[in-house]
């Protein structure tokens, strides 16, 4: 196979192009398939939703058997292990606890002119919860995903989860459990976010869609954003990783393929200033492949998405970074901070060489619902504020609406919209027209 490694301007500048374009390119194949799929579910409700089940998951649905049972659940817990429950725990422990500290403060004041100026946070009443299954089953996005939306104050959380052939992974519906999610439905794909919105029958429609899923799930999630909110249209995840020729080879290789091993269009790109540590963190993860469990998947990655980037001064991976503005940025280098100080464009950022990515997947607290496909140029990790609405609030007396009235039916006049300058004018008194 050959060499992943680029150094030269040229070539260095055409990945970059690729990349922005790949980006950018992201969920046209299944618009067609997605809209009909919508359609249908909106049509013909919980019947769409039972035939789709079948068709695409193999599983052969009732409408009194959308909902996972609490002695399902119940069950379910009882074939994990105490040390995996403790890790969940653990998991979510951290997670609750570095979430509360985003939450946010009402704020009021009056100012110079006598108006009562302020707004108000309030959870969002309603949120459904996208969880990957099959080949993709993770507990932890239930943590990530369930638990900044309790600390916000939302009171109905529903899950949705394929389960195909009926199976589920326990671990799931045990981090269910621990995060309070009210409901959790057996369906996935694109039907599952068209019953979130539109409702059906048996499925209760909600004001937020929140979670990762396939690209049939990104694709649905782009479409109806408008008609209910959305976090994030997710697209394959990334690590880029900047490293210095002090870091051992090995690791830096352990955590490309950690992000690898996600799907085959998971992009694993390393940044480093010295071509010897480029050779040899590529021969590394060659070495990790032959003897890494079910490595199908990193391996179709690593060899058709991952790249090695040599540039001159470490300092000409910022320019770079900034330009990818990656999901997970990894910096390993003898002072981090000097790198990580101008990173403006990154979804996460994870210093020195003790600190991989994977642990922010698990056991940091922060959130690893990240923005995607250079989203992060504009977007910010899912937070207690996603699932909160601001809403602003204002009073004004007799003397501030007097001072402000002939103002406002000067503009209102201006803009030709002369309603608006009657109600203004009806708050000014005669003598001050």
């Amino acid at each position: 196979m050959s060499s992943l490694i680029i150094k030269s301007k040229v070539e260095i500048d055409k990945w970059l192009n690729q990349f922005i374009i790949t980006s950018q390119r992201l969920f046209e194949n299944y618009d067609t398939l997605v809209d009909d799929i919508i359609t249908n579910v909106k049509d013909n409700g919980d019947e769409a939703l039972i035939n789709l089940t079948n068709k695409f998951d193999n599983l052969k649905l009732e409408r009194d058997t959308f909902y996972f049972l609490d002695e399902e659940i119940n069950n379910a817990s009882n074939m994990i292990s105490k040390k995996e429950k403790d890790a969940i725990k653990l998991a979510a422990i951290r997670i609750e606890k570095y979430h509360i500290k985003q939450f946010p403060d009402d704020k009021f004041w009056i100012d110079d002119l006598g108006v009562e100026l302020g707004y108000r946070w309030t959870p969002i009443t309603s949120v459904g919860i996208y969880v990957p299954g099959g080949l993709a089953s993770y507990p932890s996005s239930v943590l990530m995903n369930a638990i900044p939306a309790k600390v916000a104050g939302v009171n109905k959380i529903t899950m949705v989860t394929p389960t195909p052939s009926g199976k589920i992974n326990p671990l799931v519906l045990y981090a269910a459990k621990i995060a309070g999610i009210n409901k959790i439905i057996k369906i996935g794909g694109a039907q599952a976010i068209a019953a979130l919105t539109y409702g059906t029958e048996s499925v209760e429609a909600v004001d937020k869609i929140v979670g990762p899923g396939n690209s049939f799930v990104a694709a649905a999630k782009r479409k109806l954003f408008g008609q209910v909110g959305i976090d994030t249209v997710a697209g394959p995840s990334e690590v880029l990783i900047i490293a210095d020729n002090d870091q051992n080879a090995s690791w830096i290789a352990a955590d490309l393929l950690a992000q690898a091993e996600h799907d085959e269009n998971a992009r694993s790109i390393l940044i480093t200033d010295s071509l010897n540590f480029a050779k040899t963190v590529e021969s590394e993860v060659k070495k990790l492949l032959v003897n890494l469990k079910d490595n199908g998947i990193a391996k179709k990655s690593w060899f058709k998405n991952g790249v090695i980037i040599v540039v001159n001064d470490i300092k000409d991976s910022i320019g770079l970074a900034n330009r990818i503005a990656a999901e997970h940025l990894q910096i390993c280098t003898n002072n981090p901070e000097l790198i990580s100080n101008n990173i403006v464009n990154a979804g996460a950022i994870f210093l020195g060489e003790h600190t991989p990515e994977v642990f922010g997947d698990y056991i940091l607290g922060s959130n690893h619902v990240l923005p995607t496909s250079r989203t992060a140029r504009f977007s910010s990790p899912l937070s207690v504020l996603d699932f909160m609405k601001r809403t602003s609030i204002s009073k004004m007396s007799f003397t501030a609406s007097k001072n402000l009235g002939t103002a406002a039916k000067t503009l209102a006049t201006s803009e030709s919209l002369n309603a608006h300058a009657l109600s203004a004018s009806l708050r000014i008194p005669l003598e001050d027209e």
